[in-house]
């Protein structure tokens, strides 16, 4: 027999939070931005610094586009999860408060 499962919705809110906190630390810096006060005195290594920072900051746009739907996602999991909970208690507390008559599972 199946025991089904628990969701545990704060902890998929943390989760959420989690996801956005990091999202937006990451929007805020560009690696390209850094001031490291480095003068290279070589054309070529300035270039691969350059060439390696503008790749690095599309790659963390990319993880951050891709956090924000994950974050999205958890919190409509949340919202659906909360929706279904609630539509469940409203039937079975319309159940048990049903005013008395016959029983319609009787035949």
């Amino acid at each position: 027999m199946s025991e089904g499962f628990r969701v545990d919705l704060h902890a998929l809110e943390e989760a959420s939070k989690g996801v956005s906190d990091t999202v937006q630390a990451a929007r805020k810096d560009r690696v390209a931005d850094l001031d490291t006060g480095v003068e290279f005195g070589h054309e070529r290594l300035a270039g691969t610094v350059t060439d390696f920072c503008d790749r690095w900051d599309l790659g963390v746009a990319h993880l951050v586009t891709d956090g924000s739907e994950v974050g999205g996602r958890l919190v409509h999991c949340v919202q659906v999860y909360r929706q279904t909970d609630e539509a469940a208690r409203a039937q079975l507390e319309g159940l048990i408060t049903r005013p008395a008559g016959n029983d319609p599972a009787a035949g």
